[in-house]
């Protein structure tokens, strides 16, 4: 470390301590901590609270190297070997116990044992890590998912898997974005899904589900949320309007996504004499961060994906920090390691994600075009948070009629007919729209309109002819 750096103070990959403690606990918890995260490097013989560099007798500096390596070679599991080495500042010795990122996670105190040894770092500080934190690091650490854990207590049969198999197909059919991707669509076979490690056989060739198939269906008794919020203001003291989406993962995107899109404000362009109906943020980078999110969330741990909107700003936080290997700067740069790989598989089929890495590059364009701040990354060790921030300038503000459609005041069913009169006025003009396109127009859900869709089907309002690909919507008589 150059002297610059460690007279910054103190951070969370650096600790000080004025004098090598006589219980080593007081310091090993912290070497834990570094091992099983970053790395990072405890100065001895500078006061953590002043910064004064104290330095270390210099008779007894090369005895407290020993003391030093020998403690924690000694007291940690698996061993971490430091890097102990003498460096002066202001001609007065310190020394620097330098520790490695580890490869052995998790790490832990060996007298206290694998269930109560564990240590993260957390914002600067050393905190115990519970079990699932635990696993969390065994997971990554072993270059494994968590997502492809076979599931041995959840049957599955040749028509759930065929089940699956179509309904994703229905959604890449959906996201493409143009007839030529619509027509490379393959079908999903469970081969393919053996493939990605959405299923998996056991030793006996047996095909079981894996936690991605969990995920994928809202089925199997692990459960996932994405949970969005509305505040006022720029803290989290007073709620606007709160929604928690459960169910397939592909649908809690979709309902998230469209959840933003319904509080942020729509504006509009004037391009010559043209006019251009805008977000005030762009809503592909929306759904690229969301989908993030899923891909790289830790289901290991008990805390949820949360979409926040504020007055200043979008707040998306993901369970789970950053990968090893992985810092903002490469991600800038389109680096990218995907903590859930079956789970990343069946979202790039399913169009829901272009290419790993590409997002954040692209979210950085996005917004540049969009004349607003680049976006803030944060890493919170345990989460990992993504602020887009908003802006007012070159937006004009119209009124937008489907902020009605979250209103707590209004009758429900005032809300289900208002819906289904603006959907009918939508396939009046264009009846070969599909269910994608119908909820982007009307700012709401594929989910909600296919639900829709379907109940004025059993009411007689509308008739689908054709199939689902290449069909038209037909108003009865009861909607003209």
């Amino acid at each position: 470390m150059t002297i610059e750096e460690i007279l910054a103070g103190e951070s969370k990959n650096v600790e000080f301590k004025v004098q090598r403690p006589d219980k080593s606990i007081k310091y090993m918890k912290t070497v834990v901590a570094f091992a099983n995260g970053k790395g990072g490097q405890i100065i001895f013989g500078i006061d953590d609270k002043t910064r004064e560099v104290v330095g270390v007798p210099e008779d007894k500096v090369f005895q407290e190297i020993d003391a030093i390596t020998n403690s924690i070679s000694d007291s940690c599991e698996p061993t971490i070997i430091p890097d102990v080495y003498l460096q002066n500042i202001n001609d007065k010795p310190v020394i620097v116990a330098e520790i490695r990122a580890g490869r052995q996670k998790p790490y832990y105190i060996k007298a206290d044992g694998l269930e109560n040894g564990v240590y993260i770092r957390v914002s600067g500080t050393t905190r115990p890590a519970d079990r699932d934190m635990s696993r969390e690091l065994y997971y990554e650490c072993d270059a494994r998912s968590f997502d492809s854990v076979i599931r041995r207590d959840i049957e599955v049969t040749d028509e759930d898997i065929e089940n699956l198999c179509e309904q994703m197909k229905e959604v890449a059919i959906a996201n493409s974005k143009s007839n030529l991707q619509r027509s490379a669509v393959k079908d999903v076979t469970k081969n393919v899904l053996l493939s990605w490690g959405i299923l998996k056989r056991d030793e006996n060739e047996k095909i079981y589900p894996t936690n991605a198939y969990v995920y994928l269906t809202g089925q199997g008794g692990l459960r996932s949320m994405i949970q969005c919020a509305v505040f006022k203001g720029t803290t989290r003291s007073v709620f606007l309007d709160r929604r928690n989406y459960e169910g397939s993962l592909w649908e809690q995107v979709d309902e998230a996504v469209q959840f933003v899109l319904r509080n942020i404000r729509m504006g509009c362009r004037l391009e010559g004499v043209y006019r251009q109906d805008i977000y005030e943020l762009p809503p592909d980078s929306i759904r690229e961060l969301i989908v993030n999110a899923v891909m790289n969330c830790s289901y290991i741990q008990v805390s949820n994906i949360q979409v926040a909107l504020y007055d200043d700003r979008l707040e998306i936080t993901s369970p789970g920090g950053l990968l090893p290997g992985v810092t903002i700067d490469l991600m800038k740069e389109g680096f990218s390691k995907i903590r859930n790989r079956a789970l990343a598989n069946a979202f790039v089929y399913m169009n829901l994600v272009e290419a790993w890495g590409s997002g954040i590059p692209k979210l950085m364009q996005a917004m540049q075009e969009y004349g607003l701040r680049e976006p803030e990354f944060i890493d919170m060790e345990v989460a990992f948070r993504i602020n887009l921030y908003r802006g007012q300038n070159e937006v004009i503000e119209v009124k937008n009629s489907n902020h009605d459609l979250d209103d707590p005041n209004k009758d429900h069913n005032d809300l289900k007919d208002d819906l289904e009169t603006r959907l009918s006025a939508l396939i009046r003009k264009n009846p070969e729209l599909t269910h994608k396109a119908l909820g982007e127009a009307l700012a709401v859900s594929a989910a909600t309109i296919k639900r829709t869709l379907t109940k004025m089907q059993h009411e007689g309002k509308v008739i689908r002819e054709g199939s689902n690909r290449k069909g038209k919507w037909i108003l009865t008589d009861k909607m003209k």
